[in-house]
């Protein structure tokens, strides 16, 4: 087995027990009290008058006294391991797009941050703007087509998330309208680029292979109500740019709603992202075949302490593989439970059909994954037929309180297992049906 098995297997066992440790330590949260970061109620939660449930809201605090007193600059490291005890011969974690380095410790991330939020509740006129890059692992699935692509021949790599501005309009409804245009990250999904908003280190297979990851063009949420909020939007495309950024000639969108009930307590955002998204380098005529992306969540706050979201997905390509259009869908169900204000306790459990081997794959080379999406040659690409996938991953959230300057330290343990339901064997370089891995991170902000 790889070397590092023998450094990150201590890291991840002591992360665990002193996590453990801690829950058992502290008090209860009182009544009121909000969960650990990475438990589902704290941000996901948030009303559908949010741009993005989880993502948009944290940066949010106090009413600036002027607008420059409004900028915020943050830095945030997360790095970790997934320890694969079958170290698999071509050492991905298949299933697994951002932890998918097999018994290896990486930097997913350094994410740097600096922006202006808006106040979506503003009775006012309200301006902003979000840049954000980020270095590391990560970045080999998060860049924008067009930009950056080829720059770095190593697992490290730069990508700019964010480069918008945003403004919120007091026009048409008592709630306004926001409006972001340039580049930012999907507003469909549960999960998130950014780590600290999501309960666990490994991500959902409907994050990995059933969502667009960014987008480059304009986003409107209209708050017709309290209860009601609609989104509209044009882009490129998923993960595109604008002239050789774009692998057609075609434009996207985005469209939804987002609903609440129960005084925020109950909350469901159902949105689609649709356009073409096949290369023209390699598919005729590509700017006709359509893909759909569509996703929907629900978010249930039982009490201060627990919570539920259900997630449905399905996405289809018009042209598949070219003999027919390709189809996946799935479901994912979240439960988190705050034990005390440092730790959550957190659960998800998962299918997802990959109804024709096109959507679920895995990336050796750095580079595969850009090289596929424009049409050029992958030959680090890993497949598997049509499988109905599950998982199951258990997890806790351990925050503990430190000094400034690190504004909030994250530790997340983990316990995964993945079982192919159909007679297949897509694990472990194609060699088993189901496959257990065993990780950690840490999120450091600054």
């Amino acid at each position: 087995m790889n070397r590092i098995v023998g450094t990150a297997a201590p890291w991840l066992l002591s992360s665990s027990i002193l996590a453990l440790l801690n829950a058992g330590a502290a008090a209860q949260v009182p009544a009121g009290a909000s969960p650990a970061s990475g438990a589902v109620p704290a941000e996901q939660a948030a009303p559908a008058n949010e741009p993005k449930p989880g993502a948009e809201a944290k940066a949010a605090d106090a009413t600036p006294t002027t607008w420059a007193g409004g900028i915020k600059i943050n830095l945030q490291i997360e790095g970790g391991a997934i320890i694969n005890p079958v170290n698999p011969d071509n050492g991905l974690n298949f299933g697994q797009l951002f932890t998918d380095r097999a018994n290896q410790f990486v930097m997913n991330q350094a994410l740097f941050t600096v922006q202006r939020p808006i106040d979506p509740k503003s009775a006012d006129y309200d301006f902003g703007f979000k840049f954000q890059a980020l270095y590391g692992t990560d970045a080999r699935y998060t860049q924008f087509m067009g930009e950056l692509n080829r720059t770095f021949a190593t697992k490290y790599q730069l990508a700019f998330i964010e480069a918008n501005v945003a403004a919120h309009l007091p026009w048409l409804t008592e709630g306004g309208i926001d409006v972001k245009a340039g580049q930012f990250a999907t507003p469909l999904g549960f999960e998130t680029i950014d780590p600290s908003t999501n309960p666990f280190y490994s991500h959902s297979y409907i994050f990995n292979f059933g969502l667009p990851l960014v987008s480059m063009g304009a986003l409107a949420v209209t708050h017709v109500s309290p209860m009601l909020d609609l989104y509209l939007g044009v882009d490129s495309g998923v993960n595109t740019t604008v002239g050789r950024g774009d692998n057609n000639t075609a434009a996207a969108g985005t469209a939804g709603f987002g609903l609440t009930f129960l005084d925020g307590k109950l909350t469901l955002l159902a949105l689609t992202h649709f356009g073409p998204e096949n290369p023209s380098r390699t598919v005729p005529n590509a700017d006709g075949f359509y893909r759909y992306l569509n996703d929907v969540l629900v978010t249930y706050k039982a009490s201060d302490v627990l919570s539920f979201t259900t997630e449905l997905n399905l996405i289809r390509d018009d042209f598949g593989l070219g003999h027919g259009p390709a189809n996946g869908f799935g479901i994912a169900q979240y439960v988190s439970y705050a034990l005390n204000e440092s730790v959550t306790l957190n659960a998800r459990g998962e299918i997802y059909r990959d109804d024709n081997g096109f959507f679920v794959a895995g990336f050796r080379g750095y580079h595969d994954f850009m090289n596929a999406q424009l049409g050029f040659p992958a030959p680090g690409l890993v497949t598997a037929p049509p499988t109905t996938y599950s998982e199951i991953t258990l997890g806790l959230t351990w925050k503990p309180t430190l000094p400034a300057p690190i504004t909030g330290l994250m530790i997340r343990p983990e316990v995964r297992y993945d079982y192919a339901l159909t007679n297949t064997k897509p694990f472990n370089n194609g060699s088993d049906r189901g496959a257990f891995t065993f990780g950690s991170d840490f999120v450091l902000g600054f």
